[in-house]
């Protein structure tokens, strides 16, 4: 992928959603929710503050991370489908 996010704006894949309960039920499509967890592709170079200077991003490629249902922007490249939205948006990372 060729996307390198400006500043502090990450790239999310979301992952799939488990679609059997733990009863065994199968969920359809159509009543399936967007998934809120996702795996952290491409970061900027950090969030610039109000002297000028570049704060790091706390998440890092690789992390799995939890953000909210209708967060981000929806982007499609080479047939897949991506997030991306600004570090702020990801509520926390998924350690373990």
């Amino acid at each position: 992928m060729n996307i390198r996010p400006l500043h502090d704006r990450v790239v999310v894949r979301r992952m799939e959603e488990e679609r059997t309960t733990a009863g065994g039920i199968v969920i359809p499509d159509s009543a399936a929710e967007k998934p809120i967890q996702g795996e952290i592709i491409a970061v900027g170079k950090g969030k610039i503050l109000d002297n000028g200077e570049s704060r790091p991003l706390d998440v890092k490629v690789g992390d799995r991370v939890l953000f909210g249902k209708y967060s981000g922007t929806e982007v499609k490249l080479d047939g897949n489908e991506f997030l991306v939205m600004r570090e702020e948006d990801i509520m926390g990372v998924i350690e373990g």
